[in-house]
């Protein structure tokens, strides 16, 4: 923490702690459950191991978070976070969505976030093996391949070995629009925005078993 607005008032002091880059994030990611550093560089991908480590010993200084049994654990003043980091999630859903470029598509960020909101509940009690090829991501990653067996879900880099059940292709914008709510997953497959591919009940069911992330039910301004 080098930066100093030289004033008393809570907003700068928070500020000092909040507002350096990537930090932001670093608590969405801790509030979204990762605790361990390798998980939490997952939902961070373009920032270095170097950075988070420095960000996350500032958070430890500050009393956001402590650091044991190599766990990343928030405080309780971290866990109080939590209401500023959805508002303003929801101030960018509503309000910075005309900024979304092509360099911001990140198939990394986005399976990883699908992978941590998979409803267990409604998965077939057999295993289930999900491929997605989605071109067009900043990162040039396409494949990813999702391991569904209630209640683990695996997300996998390279192709873990098991027979596929359903195969899912597109544009990564498409995906990022699903999953923003913006756009609904039937209907782009009807569209041909994505191809689904396997057995009648599972490409039916395939879309239940995705909570969505937390802000697509944000509403838009009129």
């Amino acid at each position: 923490m080098t930066t100093t607005y030289g004033q008393f008032c809570p907003v700068a002091m928070a500020s000092e702690v909040l507002t350096e880059r990537w930090t932001p994030l670093v608590v969405r990611e801790l509030l979204c459950g990762s605790t361990r550093f390798n998980d939490l560089r997952r939902g961070v991908p373009l920032m270095s191991p170097a950075l988070l480590s420095k960000r996350l010993k500032t958070l430890e200084r500050v009393g956001v978070v402590e650091h044991r049994d190599g766990e990343y654990l928030l405080t309780p003043a971290g866990q109080e976070l939590r209401g500023v980091v959805e508002a303003l999630g929801v101030w960018g859903q509503r309000w910075a969505r005309g900024d979304v470029v092509a360099k911001k598509y990140d198939a990394s960020l986005l399976m990883w976030d699908i992978h941590r909101n998979v409803d267990v509940a409604a998965l077939p009690t057999e295993r289930i093996v999900v491929h997605f090829h989605l071109q067009g991501s900043s990162d040039r990653k396409s494949h990813f391949w999702l391991v569904l067996q209630s209640p683990t879900v695996d997300l996998c880099l390279t192709d873990p070995g098991h027979d596929v059940d359903v195969e899912v292709a597109g544009h990564i914008a498409t995906m990022v629009d699903y999953w923003m709510g913006r756009a609904d997953f039937m209907t782009a497959v009807k569209a041909g925005e994505l191809s689904v591919a396997g057995p009648r009940p599972l490409v039916r069911a395939l879309p239940t078993w995705f909570t969505r992330s937390l802000f697509a039910p944000v509403p838009l301004p009129a």
